[in-house]
Formats: structure tokens, C-alpha cells, sequence
């Protein structure tokens, strides 16, 4: 296949790059430099520098003549912060272009396409009681985002979604997302315990989303969202891996936080985001019921897609080194963008 990328310069667009091209497959993409100083970018891909945001439909139409898969693994998360309202930042950046670019897609001809999205739209549909579209704009983007796609899914043209948890592995000369959590623990480094929720995650590591993208790519049919998880781990499980990548300590304390307490620190978050001009999307008070539960994710979409075995710990180790030594100031790395 010819598969142009956007976003495969990023952690998870080169991981995929490379098994693209580990089996056969050609890979270009195009990227907004500078590139990150030292990350291991496939020889064979072919980069062509610009904002793909800024092409014309004639430009765009160029860039997928000739192409059978495309995948979009560019965009933003709830944790880039952005001024009220929130919810256009993410049409933005997540739902505007995937609905261009699929259509331009469509027009051209392409075969697949493969978007990069949230568990949190799993969630959402998994359980439609807790009304997380109604609490949270992010979680409604990532629904609107995937209705959006699956609208140009048909039997010529087919449309992954992969519904990505915490994903862990590091792209040298990159930021990590986990410096947040970095951020988080410091408060209670002068504690004797670490207070967290009592709820669990889905995760994954980086060569395994990559596997899952590929996969996708190479066999997705009609209109599909794929819930992704290969392991799934309490915060308690978490945090003492988390604890010994970062400071050494084989066997820190964790209390669970009750509800009403996560919610209160919550309301905390809310002012401060209205001093500061910011719409979180993700309201931190509803952020409670998420985090008190075991958000797992069975394995089998997973598994379909040809994910292999990896080492979680190892990964959950080398993102929280890297976030450190980001936090600390001892590495300048790129930041996350939304182009």
C-alpha cells in the first residue's frame, strides 16, 4: 500500500511509520518542522515540511492521488489548555479536518483510513448513564469526531477509529504527556502517602498503537471503532511502577481517595481555570466518576488488529524518566501541536 500519514513525524505516526514500512508498505507524510533532535524517524519516509491545516483542497487532493490508506494521527487531547469555548479548539483540530481530509480521501480514491481517537468515546457509548457527552466537551468532540468519519465509511472505502487509552513509550527529543502527572505527584512529596483514586486505566504501549494502526490499515472494513487495550492496571498497580521509574522507591504508599474528595479538589481545578481564561475539557469535578472506576477495555480489538506482546513496565519507566528530566529542566523537548 501507499499510506500518507498526517501527524508521522509524532510519537504515534513514526511508530506506525516504521511497521508500515517494516512490511512493505510505502509511507510519506507531511510534518511542521523543526523535527524532534534525535528520534528515530524511518529513512524510507518520505517527509514533505508544511501545515497540512493551511493546503488548499487542490493541494490536499494532491497529496492523495495515488494513495490507498491515509491516517490521521495529528490533532489535540484534553490536556492541551485552551480559552472558552473548548469544544472549538477540538472542532478545530480533530473534527474540521478529519471531515475535509476524508472527504478529499474519498474522492481520490483512497481504500482505508484510519483515525486516531479516545477511550473516552468507548466509555461514553459503554455507558451512556454517566451522561459524559452532556459533563464533558472533549469526550462529546471525540463522539462528534468519529460520527464525522464514519459518515464517509462504505463498502469502497473502509474507516477505522481507534479508541486510545494511556499509552506509554517515549520519541527522543519530544515532550511526554506524563510531565503532568509528574506535576500532580509533587504535591505529596513531603507526604507520607501518595492520595489517588481507587479506579484503574486501560493502556498500551507506543509500538503496540503502532501495531494497532497498521493493522486497521490493512484490514478495516465498512465503519469500525476499536476499542484499544493490552493491559489494564489499577492506579495503585500504576502509580508504584510510576514511583520507582521516578524516584526509586520500590513500595510507596497509595490511599485511595474517596469521591467526595477528588470532587472538592475538583471544584479547586474550576475556579482556577476561570482566573486563568481556560475551559478545561474535561470537567474536573465530573473527572471523579471517571477516575474511581476501573476503566479496562477487553483485549480482543487488539488482538484482531495484531498486537504483539510488550514490555508495559519497561515503557511506563522510560516516559516517566523522560518526563522528569523534562520537568526538571534538564532536557528541552517539542511540545505537542495541534497542526
Amino acid at each position: 500500500m501507499k499510506v500518507l500519514i498526517f501527524g508521522g513525524t509524532g510519537l504515534l505516526g513514526s511508530a506506525a511509520a516504521q511497521i508500515f514500512i517494516d512490511r512493505g508498505h510505502s509511507v510519506k507524510t507531511i510534518a511542521l518542522p523543526p523535527l524532534p533532535e534525535g528520534a528515530p524517524l524511518p529513512e524510507e519516509m518520505e517527509i514533505s515540511f508544511g501545515n497540512f491545516l493551511e493546503l488548499s483542497d487542490e493541494e490536499l487532493e494532491a497529496a492523495m492521488t495515488g494513495v490507498d490508506a491515509f491516517v490521521y494521527a495529528a490533532g489535540i487531547d484534553e490536556r492541551v489548555e485552551c480559552p472558552p469555548p473548548v469544544y472549538e479548539a477540538y472542532k478545530k483540530f480533530n473534527i474540521d479536518p478529519v471531515d475535509r481530509c476524508l472527504k478529499i480521501a474519498k474522492k481520490c480514491g483512497v481504500k482505508k483510513c484510519v483515525i486516531l481517537g479516545s477511550y473516552f468515546a468507548w466509555l461514553a457509548k459503554e455507558r451512556p448513564d454517566m451522561r459524559l457527552t452532556e459533563k464533558h466537551p472533549y469526550i462529546r468532540s471525540r463522539i462528534d469526531q468519529e460520527e464525522t468519519a464514519f459518515k464517509y465509511a462504505d463498502d469502497e472505502m473502509g474507516v477505522a477509529v481507534l479508541e486510545l487509552p494511556y499509552i506509554f513509550g517515549t520519541q527522543p527529543g519530544r515532550k511526554p504527556v506524563w510531565v503532568i502527572l509528574i506535576e500532580q505527584l509533587q504535591r505529596f512529596e513531603k507526604m507520607p502517602a501518595t492520595f489517588y483514586p481507587a479506579g484503574g486505566t486501560a493502556m498500551l504501549t507506543v509500538r503496540q498503537v503502532g501495531e494497532a494502526i497498521v493493522g486497521a490499515a490493512e484490514q478495516v472494513k465498512g465503519a469500525r471503532a476499536y476499542g484499544i487495550s493490552c493491559y489494564n492496571l489499577t492506579w495503585r498497580q500504576f502509580l508504584k511502577i510510576v514511583y520507582r521509574a521516578m524516584d526509586g522507591i520500590e513500595d510507596r504508599k497509595i490511599i485511595d481517595v474517596p469521591k467526595f474528595m477528588f470532587q472538592s479538589f475538583g471544584l479547586i481545578m474550576r475556579k482556577d481555570y476561570a482566573k486563568r481564561g481556560i475551559e478545561s475539557g474535561i470537567d474536573p469535578v465530573g473527572l471523579a466518576d471517571i477516575m474511581g472506576m476501573n476503566l479496562f477495555i477487553p483485549t480482543d480489538d487488539t488482538k484482531e488488529l495484531g498486537c504483539t506482546p510488550d514490555d508495559i513496565e519497561a515503557a511506563i519507566f522510560d516516559s516517566i524518566a523522560l518526563s522528569k528530566a523534562a520537568f526538571e529542566g534538564k532536557q528541552q523537548l517539542l511540545d505537542m501541536k495541534g497542526e
